[in-house]
């Protein structure tokens, strides 16, 4: 098995080229993890309660368009 030192250690011996390659696939795949994680979150009801309290404070007029 490989270890995190030296998957590292590989990634900084990169040409910049392939680092760009790896750094947008990284990208990608931890957007679709935290994607994941958010489904999962929202479908146990995590999220309920600040949804309540953000919904609240919009009725209530106390939120601004950014």
């Amino acid at each position: 098995m490989t270890t995190v030192k030296e998957i590292e250690m590989a990634i900084a011996e990169l040409p910049a080229d392939k680092f760009a390659v790896l750094k947008t696939w990284f990208e990608e795949f931890d957007a679709a993890l935290w994607d994941k994680q958010l489904e999962v979150d929202v479908k146990a009801g995590k999220l309920d309660v600040m949804a309540g309290k953000a919904l609240t404070r919009y009725k209530k007029g106390k939120c601004k368009e950014l």
